[in-house]
């Protein structure tokens, strides 16, 4: 007679996945504040160090839905294990580098964190009761929104008071615990998807996304029109369409093409695309709109460690919304959540149009923001674990995360460029660019309000089960 072992409690392992979490949200901003320190003791030009900011983006969008099947293939836990692992031995390389091109490489490596959200998403699924996973999915990606915050507040003060070393070694020192409480403390999930590893559609993959996310990146220092620009972003357009056109034909393929098409998958992954293009766009504008000095007739004059710090309160709304979207999304659905997150984050975005006279009122629009984005992100991955099966929930939810740094890296570009192309006297952007950015924002963020309406009504298991069979029937046709 068997003995079945004891599952671990969901409370323990939600907390070893939510600091896995905060440890990649955190490195996406921290860096930030450091850019003209790591310039002047690296002896390099400020451009050539974005490329630290530009290069984990580029390595997190391309390893985080790889990484994703590879927790289907292998086991979820395993893979986080590793991911974590790779993750902290990138900020041990950049913390003691010399070379800026180590620096890099660093980051490179950090990017392998991408896939920590997918693995964090199909370890709820796979292992917490069905009442608590709504909740539990909301919490960890409610922490990339936080984590993109606080990094603009903890890399400041490591700036302010220490070095930038720190930055790279505090965020390995908190990938290598979560490593540690990984393998101790999270079971192994018990859902696996037996095959191969795609090679071919993984060299497509990351050559159809460096193209035009390099693109991106560059595109303010190359400019918009420029052959170079456009013709990287052509050319990483033609390579994803050969991709999908090559997964079609596989029988375990890298990305499960009949999967990403069911209309709830594709919906909710248009959404994401746009609620991160909202999202970073403001975390580009509001530090450098409170550290304007107060001659330019609106800005604040605050230090970099300040203005991060007010976009704290905002942030952790974020945590206190998040559960709301799940009993939003119990009882009225998924959609419903996704749409009035939409709406709320919007009206802050207006409001932040409108020129905050003061800290206050400036803190006060970040939590209505904040508040309405941290609905969006808790109802999108219960979206897409809902509409999916197991066996496809790394995979899925791996491409939804590489959607939201897409859509992040096209916020922040654009906001940045607008800003830079209507400036002022002494080089400042006026206050007109900011309205006009936050308005942009603004607008992007209500299409993708009002491209939840179109997503099915209320599912619930019935969704999901009949979610699964389409994934079948689509696969058979196949």
């Amino acid at each position: 007679m068997s003995v079945v072992e004891p599952r671990p409690k969901p409370g323990r392992t939600l907390a070893v996945l939510l600091l896995a979490a905060m440890s990649f949200a955190l490195a996406q901003t921290t860096v930030a504040p450091a850019i003209p320190d790591m310039a002047r003791e690296l002896h390099a030009s400020v451009a050539d160090v974005t490329w630290t900011m530009s290069g984990y983006l580029v390595a997190a969008a391309v390893l985080t839905p790889i990484i994703g099947r590879l927790g289907d293939m292998f086991g979820k836990r395993r893979v986080l294990v590793l991911a974590l692992a790779i993750f902290a031995g990138g900020g041990v390389l950049s913390a003691v580098a010399s070379q800026l091109g180590l620096v890099i490489a660093g980051r490179v490596l950090q990017g392998a964190g991408g896939g920590i959200f997918p693995l964090c998403f199909g370890i709820i699924r796979d292992e917490f009761p069905a009442e608590k996973r709504p909740v539990s999915i909301g919490l960890i990606s409610a922490v990339a929104g936080l984590g993109g915050g606080l990094g603009l507040v903890v890399g400041g003060l490591f700036v302010d008071h220490s070095t930038y070393h720190w930055i790279f070694w505090s965020g390995a020192a908190m990938a290598a615990l979560a490593a540690v409480g990984t393998q101790l403390l999270v079971p192994e999930s018990p859902n696996r998807v037996p095959g191969r590893v795609d090679l071919i559609g993984t060299v497509l993959l990351g050559i159809g996304l460096a193209l035009p996310l390099l693109a991106i990146s560059e595109g303010r220092a190359w400019g918009w029109g420029s052959a170079r620009t456009l013709g990287l972003i052509i050319g990483g357009i033609a390579v994803l369409a050969l991709l999908i056109a090559f997964e079609r034909r596989q029988t375990e393929p890298l990305i499960d093409v009949p999967t990403l098409a069911l209309r709830p998958v594709l919906t909710t992954n248009i959404t994401t695309l746009l609620v991160g293009f909202g999202m970073f766009g403001a975390f580009l504008l509001i530090p450098q709109l409170a550290e304007t000095p107060k001659a330019s007739g609106y800005g604040f004059g605050t230090s970099a460690t300040t203005a991060g710090l007010l976009m704290v309160p905002g942030c952790l709304m974020m945590l206190i919304t998040s559960p709301l979207a799940a009993v939003i999304g119990r009882r009225w659905g998924g959609r419903a959540a996704l749409f009035l997150g939409s709406v709320v984050a919007t009206i802050g975005l207006v409001l932040l149009a409108s020129i905050p006279g003061s800290q206050v009122l400036l803190l006060v629009m970040c939590m209505v923001m904040f508040g309405g984005i941290g609905m969006v992100f808790a109802a999108i991955p219960n979206l897409i674990v809902d509409a999916v099966p197991a066996t496809r929930t790394g995979q899925a939810t791996g491409v939804n995360t590489l959607l939201r740094s897409v859509g992040g890296s096209l916020g922040s570009q654009v906001s940045a460029s607008i800003l830079i192309s209507h400036t002022g006297v002494g080089g400042m952007p006026t206050s007109d660019a900011y309205q006009m950015a936050f308005a942009a924002s603004a607008i992007i963020t209500l299409v993708a309000g009002l491209a939840a309406l179109t997503l099915p009504r209320h599912r619930g298991s019935a969704g999901t089960a009949a979610s699964a069979a389409q994934v079948t029937s689509v696969a058979m046709v196949r």
